[in-house]
């Protein structure tokens, strides 16, 4: 069976930034499983995974718009320190903020006693990707997996809908 809109994928993957960087891999652990189509993989890797089938492995290069799309400076904001008076604020924490659009992840990025700087780009915003792929598994997603949105185990969904 080749990869198709509501087919459940299972692959191992490697991705790794221009300069062969090892950013994420799954080879070490637990394969990913998704249901094709559903926007659960970045546009560009889900494009690239259409038609191919179990036993498929490829190297696939994902530009930054087709990944976790171009890096936007005006995500790039100072806060007054005064605003995290009640917990001390590091380098590399993940906050959430409440902002124009609803809630949002930011980054912190740079502090000194005046002010935090926060970034609410994602970390691979305007990075260019590569991906090594393997494809372990594919079959037709059940009518049940289609509605919820996401595979289901063997003893069925889990949770209620």
């Amino acid at each position: 069976m080749k990869i198709a809109e509501n087919t459940v994928v299972t692959m191992h993957y490697a991705v790794k930034d221009k300069e062969d960087n090892l950013i994420d891999s799954s080879y070490d652990n637990d394969p990913l499983v998704f249901i094709q189509g559903s926007k659960f993989l970045i546009e560009g890797l889900e494009d690239a995974l259409n038609g191919h089938e179990k036993g498929d492995t490829f190297e696939v290069s994902v530009d930054a718009d087709n990944a976790y799309g171009p890096r936007m400076d005006g995500l790039v904001q100072q806060v007054g320190s005064e605003m995290f008076a009640d917990f001390e604020v590091e380098i590399g924490m993940q906050l959430r903020a409440s902002t124009d659009n609803g809630e949002q992840t930011v980054i912190v990025v740079d502090k000194d006693d005046e002010s935090v700087t926060v970034d609410g780009n994602h970390p691979l915003a305007g990075v260019d990707l590569k991906f090594d792929v393997e494809v372990l598994e594919v079959r037709a997603a059940t009518a049940d997996e289609i509605a919820h949105g996401h595979v289901h185990g063997a003893g069925g969904c889990g949770h209620t809908h």
